[in-house]
């Protein structure tokens, strides 16, 4: 009987595990569930008979030797920097391993021995990384084997809140994935390819270089660049191409608001801030801002950032709590971790809250001469609080590359991520008879 392990069973593995169960249900597999926390496995795995829930400690060697080794495909969930640890072992016992993170140096370094070894280990196969590889290699390659020649590539994604859903939100948004990776974007260099000219947009500049995109039937969407989509000429073989640019999505006016901790350093991770135990919400911001003693903080930080007090942006920090009185509630921490913590107060999905995908890629190429522009378009909503959009996009597209090695149907070795013809289309085929369908627009 085959036996999938999967590792870790926090907010983006329910739809993975629950995928995956019915699967085992149907092909008389077993699937074992570890995390640190055993109640939290126990919930994933629902009480289902083909399903075994424990507890599992990373850094306890000889239990995960032992569970890697008996498996037969292994899925790790865990944070991205436990991955090679659990790829090595991968490695050494003949075991394919699927991940949706990115490919790490250390990742990298095991494709020789994976190929020896004849192990799959395929990584960024969620949703960005994963969705955006797979649907943006379909229509490249679909262009390509037209003979086309494809002339710019511009990709976004964004983890939003869905249409009606808290309505009095003025940013339109909650978190849906790490919180930390959302107060930590965008720092460091931006990099992009735009009409053959390369460009570079400094962190402190970035939320200010937006630009908006319109979805027919979900509205206008601000989008901000990622660091390095210059990574991408190589990932899908772009070299020569006028313009590459990935970015991320958010609702108009996130992005104006979202610069204001950009410009006061409420998102630097350097540092610890003093006196954190007795920091109100209000001190937090307060403590970024010169001395006065006459003039409020809402009056200094409009002054000094050129706001209007009565405008958009003051109303959506009003909102998220960031002039109030209450404690924050840390005993310590860095400007990013404070930060971090003020906004969960605000921004973690309720019960009933659904949240959105929405993805969109534009391709412009030419045939015969003539310019041409395709896009393609993915937007998924959740149910609820677990059964979010964002489980489903990253969840789902590693259960199905899971069923796919057990059957036999990839024959791949090494090091992947799935741009290959031979991964991505029985994975996106599935995904639109699962309902997460991209919608292509010829629009020129």
């Amino acid at each position: 009987m085959k036996m999938i392990l999967v590792l870790g069973a926090g907010r983006s593995a329910s739809s993975l595990i629950d995928y995956l169960i019915n699967e085992c249900n149907s092909n008389g597999w077993k699937l074992r569930v570890g995390d640190y926390s055993l109640s939290l496995a126990q919930e994933k795995c629902n009480g289902s008979a083909v399903a075994q829930a424990f507890q599992f400690d990373i850094l306890n060697e000889q239990q995960r030797a032992e569970e890697i080794k008996k498996a037969d495909v292994v899925i790790s969930m865990l944070p991205a920097n436990f991955h090679p640890i659990v790829a090595e072992l991968c490695v050494e016992y003949g075991v394919n391993m699927l991940t949706a993170s990115y490919v790490s140096k250390e990742m990298k370094a095991l494709d020789e021995k994976a190929k020896q070894k004849g192990v799959f280990l395929l990584n960024e196969c969620g949703l960005d990384p994963g969705i955006d590889h797979m649907s943006a290699m379909q229509v490249i390659d679909k262009i390509r084997d037209a003979g086309h020649e494809l002339t710019a590539f511009e990709s976004f994604t964004g983890g939003l809140l869905a249409p009606d859903t808290d309505d009095d939100n003025p940013w339109e948004y909650k978190f849906t994935w790490n919180p930390r990776n959302v107060v930590l974007a965008g720092q460091g260099v931006v990099k992009f390819i735009q009409e053959g000219k390369y460009k570079y947009i400094p962190y402190q500049k970035l939320f200010r270089r937006t630009e908006q995109v319109h979805i027919p039937g979900y509205g206008y969407f601000e989008g901000y660049a990622n660091r390095d989509s210059l990574k991408y000429l190589d990932v899908y073989n772009l070299r020569g191409i006028s313009t590459i640019y990935r970015g991320t999505f958010r609702r108009p006016g996130f992005c104006r608001t979202w610069d204001i901790f950009v410009q006061l350093g409420a998102t630097d991770d350097t540092y610890e801030l003093e006196g954190v135990d007795k920091m109100t919400h209000r001190e937090f911001i307060n403590s970024f801002l010169s001395y006065n003693p006459h003039d409020s903080i809402e009056l200094k930080l409009a002054h000094y950032l050129g706001l209007d007090l009565d405008g958009p942006e003051m109303h959506r920090m009003r909102w998220v709590g960031m002039f109030d009185d209450e404690l924050v509630g840390l005993d310590k921490g860095t400007p990013a971790q404070i930060l971090e913590h003020i906004l969960k107060k605000k921004w973690t999905l309720d019960p009933e809250d659904k949240d959105m995908i929405v993805m969109w890629h534009k391709f412009e190429y030419l045939e015969n001469g003539q310019k041409r522009e395709i896009h393609s378009t993915l937007v998924a909503t959740g149910d609820d609080s677990v059964n979010t959009a964002m489980s489903k996009t990253v969840g789902l597209p590693i259960g199905i590359a899971a069923k796919l090695l057990l059957k036999g149907e990839i024959n791949e070795t090494g090091v992947h991520i799935p741009i290959k013809k031979e991964i991505y289309t029985p994975i996106l085929n599935e995904l639109d008879a699962l309902g997460f369908e991209m919608s292509e627009k010829q629009v020129l």
